[in-house]
């Protein structure tokens, strides 16, 4: 096996647990919004700070946060620079964000499967060619 196919079926496993990952993320979040709907018939907005908040809690050691996640829940609680970015990942749904994400890790998984497909279909092709030639 080459670097060049071990390195496309890292890509493509990677890809795919990503996508997929993510797509199941995309899922519960609907569904957790979806159910908060039908019990309090209010739609709960969750943005993108909002997943980054909780994934900082859920990072924090027994010291807290320290050095850039420390810097990162500051700016997400009180931002001063980049101000445009941080209102579009306000008002950005969390669950949009998840799909977008998942659409690009499976175009990784389709485009290094594809390559892997190629080399095996281009490697396969001269030796179908042979033995039809020897027949």
């Amino acid at each position: 096996m080459s670097a060049r196919e071990t390195a496309l079926r890292a890509g493509s496993v990677l890809g795919a647990l990503f996508a997929y990952g993510c797509f199941g993320g995309f899922l519960l979040l609907i569904g957790l919004q979806l159910y908060r709907w039908f019990e309090n018939g209010e739609w709960t907005h969750i943005g993108v700070n909002d997943g980054m908040r909780a994934t900082l809690a859920h990072l924090a050691g027994a010291d807290g946060l320290t050095g850039w996640r420390a810097a990162l829940a500051h700016w997400i609680d009180a931002p001063v620079k980049w101000l445009g970015l941080h209102k579009v990942l306000d008002v950005l749904p969390a669950s949009m964000a998840l799909f977008a994400i998942s659409v690009v890790g499976n175009s990784i998984f389709i485009y290094t499967t594809d390559r892997l497909r190629e080399e095996r279909e281009g490697v396969a092709a001269p030796a179908a060619e042979a033995a039809v030639r020897a027949e």
